[in-house]
């Protein structure tokens, strides 16, 4: 029997898979959906999400998804993998994401980008649709790929882009883009998604929980274990899940009541001992308790 049946719960509360359902909305993850909903409500073209590993990126693009799907006027498309060599792979490979079909037995890149407005004028225009393209790990992005989009963006009407552009990506997407100002200044909406502090730690735990099905009001972590999750983790989403999983099963494993200050100290100094967590987070959680 897995670890989460013993507690009374229906799932897994801490995988680090990106199900929407488990996306925490953190005040400032709330209001950057709510950005990007604008953005692309009116058409602006191009959004930019940017944040370091494991502060909830691809979590929140399927909780993106998941939104928009909601609403018939969108056609989404999610690209998981950016990248390509050369501008003819990367136009491909949107065209098969995108389901167009093209004519030419051996298209060129002129046939490409002509398939291409062809598409988004007929959806956008024609047909009153919005045609939404989600890159995930956009850091992946070289500079043809980037050009390529800067194109993309070209396409539009006296009122709005055909296609609207959401990156998400780790910080290193920052300097690519500032090395190329006639793709930056195009950019709508410029977000960046933080860790989550003390008290959104401790939300975070509990709603995981609860989404999971945890219906007792007696709580399975105490005040002291939340915040020594909270300073090892340094407030990553996906850290705290890993730790909160790994505290639950030691939990069950020790048939305890609760995951308690000790306990997740013992984790702690395990990982420590492991080499898996650098020696300033033990230091500052030791020191802030």
């Amino acid at each position: 029997m897995s670890y989460y049946r013993v507690l009374g719960l229906d799932r897994e509360p801490f995988s680090t898979s990106p199900d929407p359902s488990f996306f925490y909305q953190s005040p400032k993850h709330r209001a950057v959906l709510a950005n990007l909903l604008i953005e692309l409500r009116l058409h602006r073209g191009l959004s930019v999400v940017l944040g370091d590993i494991g502060t909830g990126k691809t979590t929140l693009s399927r909780k993106l998804v998941q939104m928009l799907k909601e609403r018939e006027s969108f056609l989404l498309h999610l690209v998981l993998d950016p990248t390509f060599p050369s501008e003819d792979l990367f136009f491909s490979s949107l065209i098969r994401t995108l389901g167009i079909t093209v004519s030419a037995s051996t298209p060129t890149l002129v046939d490409f980008r002509e398939v291409l407005e062809r598409y988004l004028f007929r959806k956008g225009v024609t047909e009153r649709q919005t045609v939404v393209v989600i890159i995930d790990e956009a850091h992946k992005l070289n500079a043809v790929s980037l050009e390529a989009l800067r194109i993309l963006l070209n396409y539009e009407t006296n009122e709005a882009k055909l296609l609207q552009l959401v990156l998400l990506g780790q910080m290193e997407l920052l300097p690519l883009l500032q090395g190329m100002p006639n793709l930056l200044d195009r950019i709508s909406l410029k977000c960046t998604l933080e860790p989550l502090d003390v008290a959104e730690t401790r939300e975070m735990i509990h709603f995981r929980l609860r989404e999971a099905g945890y219906q007792s009001r007696l709580p399975l972590f105490d005040d002291e274990a939340t915040e020594l999750i909270y300073h090892a983790s340094d407030g990553y989403p996906r850290r705290i899940a890993m730790l909160c999983h790994r505290a639950l099963r030691t939990m069950v494993m020790q048939k305890a009541r609760l995951v308690d200050g000790p306990m997740v100290d013992a984790l702690i100094q395990q990982e420590l001992d492991d080499g898996w967590l650098p020696l300033g987070k033990l230091q500052k959680s030791n020191s802030s308790v």
